[in-house]
């Protein structure tokens, strides 16, 4: 995971769970510009946690890669070329 960062998660369509494949990753709540600050989660010896911002419920399911979700909407990639807020 170091080669690729921290992968970021994000709740535009309101899931009730987002499944991720990472135990640690980042919650931004919304894409930007609707975004709150992006915080680091780490849900440790958990298999689930809920964003302390917005209240996304996320849940680990080890059959995804560390930066996939399901539903796959739900990934984040930042364009540091093109967009000043990912930087």
């Amino acid at each position: 995971m170091a080669d690729k960062g921290t992968p970021h998660f994000h709740n535009d369509i309101g899931a009730a769970v987002i499944h991720v494949g990472s135990k640690e990753f980042m919650c931004i709540g919304a894409r930007p510009p609707f975004d709150h600050p992006h915080i680091f989660i780490d849900m440790g010896y958990d298999e689930e946690v809920v964003c302390s911002y917005c209240s996304t419920l996320y849940k680990y399911d080890a059959t995804l890669k560390a930066s996939e979700a399901r539903p796959r909407e739900c990934v984040w990639e930042p364009d540091f070329a093109t967009d000043p807020s990912s930087r």
